[in-house]
């Protein structure tokens, strides 16, 4: 059993590995695509996919949920809740002390220089995106207790890292580092909230 879960960290660390890699070699070419695909239509809704798909959307989304479950007695899905909005602020935090830490300009900004800069500056603060960990995160410990309903739901964040590259905040490597990181705080809270199910379960069935 141990085998096989130092196993499957080993094929998940490999993929991210991998992702990353990839992702900062073809920074530029999704950079031009994106930048030689505008339209004003497509621009609008992508903004509004950005705008929507920032954190306070997901937290008001979170508690109205939370709070309904906890009415209704559901246990089970008040903690689901709970984790899933306890991964989003780690995500958050762990982001932003990143952002802070690794400057990073935005594509959108006319500079030769591309990592380093004013870090309590918006304009360099591309990497990671923190719109793209939070809503990772958030719907990542949902994809974990309900798998079907947190498959169907990651879409969500996929669109808004497209609208975050669309609009040119974020290039794909901060993208997907923000999405490994999202995937990693939803495993390490998911991962006790699965744990305390299973637990509960088991002395019912007992």
């Amino acid at each position: 059993m141990k085998y096989s879960a130092v196993l499957y960290w080993l094929i998940g660390i490999a993929i991210a590995a991998t992702a990353i890699a990839v992702s900062f070699h073809f920074d530029d070419t999704v950079r031009d695509f994106m930048m030689h695909h505008q339209n004003p239509a497509m621009r609008n809704f992508m903004r509004y996919v950005s705008l929507l798909g920032d954190w306070p959307l997901h937290a008001a989304v979170g508690l109205a949920l939370l709070g309904l479950a906890w009415r209704r007695g559901s246990e089970e899905w008040t903690q689901i809740f709970l984790a899933m909005l306890l991964a989003m602020m780690l995500a958050g935090v762990a982001g932003t002390v990143i952002k802070r830490t690794v400057p990073r300009a935005r594509p959108s900004v006319q500079t030769d220089i591309r990592w380093g800069g004013l870090g309590f500056s918006s304009k360099y603060q591309s990497f990671p995106s923190g719109h793209v960990g939070a809503s990772t995160a958030f719907f990542g410990v949902l994809l974990m207790a309900r798998r079907r309903v947190g498959l169907a739901c990651l879409l969500i964040p996929i669109l808004i890292g497209l609208s975050r590259m669309y609009i040119g905040a974020h290039y794909l490597s901060d993208i997907v580092c923000a999405a490994v990181l999202g995937t990693l705080c939803a495993f390490v809270v998911g991962h006790f909230v699965l744990l305390t199910i299973e637990n509960r379960q088991s002395k019912i069935e007992n």
